[in-house]
């Protein structure tokens, strides 16, 4: 058996160039792997997935034939027995699905772009992994010079649909005038995803309140991101922020370069640390 680390990744800058004949977009965009991180354990002489769920994640992908481990195995030609331990928030917008065949493609000597685009559109960088830029419609992908950041993330308890948010900036950008991002935001995609989920908009603000920051949106959302540590955002021992009954979560992670593995199972690391382990007001 074989353990496989899945990192997530930030969309730390997104433009949207245009539509494609298509229907498909092309985009310019800078990823970078962070160390949150699914985990993939692979038998070989097995069959079969299982997926279990660990915190930061609450909820698991399902785990049949339109899951992307499934449609990975398949596509190499590969059958093994595989247990995902699912940190890595679905619909957050930080590609765990993404990174999950990524894995599973590498574990099979499988880096041609081509093949990783045919599962989505931010497979080819999980594939690669560390900073890069990232064009077409996700399958050029330039490695660059790594850097030592930190950000801190809020994940909101609800996720949001990408093709609807593409579908919003095609319908935001009728008459040729393309969709702006806000002050800050570096992401085209911003202004479609409110549109589509405007309880986005309310978690930014709350967000932002707090830090002093202006968030940004990974990727079609629903993650924002700031950068820095709590300790420098006013966060320290806070693991979630609240509206009313709802809870986003908080969590402080750290860029990580192509290849990395972990030295242990990846776990995010809760804004105020292992003890923070009860809100702090709303």
């Amino acid at each position: 058996m074989e353990r496989l680390v899945a990192p997530a990744k930030l969309t730390v800058t997104l433009e949207v160039l245009g539509r494609r004949h298509d229907g498909l977009h092309d985009l310019r965009a800078e990823m970078m792997s962070v160390d949150l991180a699914d985990e993939l354990t692979v038998d070989p002489g097995g069959d079969g997935l299982v997926v279990a769920v660990e915190p930061p994640a609450v909820a698991a992908p399902a785990a049949d034939g339109e899951n992307l481990v499934h449609r990975a195995l398949a596509v190499v030609g590969r059958r093994a027995a595989v247990h995902l331990v699912k940190r890595i928030p679905v619909g957050g917008g930080l590609g765990g699905g993404s990174s999950d065949a990524a894995a599973i493609l590498r574990w099979a000597g499988v880096t041609d772009p081509e093949v990783a685009a045919g599962l989505g559109a931010d497979v080819p960088f999980c594939v690669v992994g560390g900073r890069a830029e990232v064009t077409g419609m996700g399958e050029r992908v330039r490695p660059l010079l790594d850097e030592d950041r930190s950000f801190v993330l809020l994940v909101p308890p609800f996720g949001v649909d990408t093709g609807a948010v593409y579908r919003a900036w095609d319908a935001l950008g009728v008459g040729g005038d393309r969709p702006e991002a806000p002050p800050g935001g570096g992401n085209d995609l911003t202004a479609a995803a409110l549109v589509v989920e405007p309880r986005l908009a309310r978690w930014r603000d709350r967000f932002a309140e707090v830090t002093g920051r202006v968030p940004a949106l990974a990727g079609s959302g629903s993650t924002w991101f700031v950068d820095g540590v709590p300790e420098g955002l006013g966060l320290a021992g806070r693991h979630a922020l609240h509206l009313g009954p709802d809870e986003a979560r908080l969590l402080a992670v750290r860029t990580v370069p192509a290849g990395w593995a972990g030295t242990r199972p990846a776990e995010p690391t809760p804004t105020g640390g292992p003890d923070a382990t009860a809100p702090t007001g709303p």
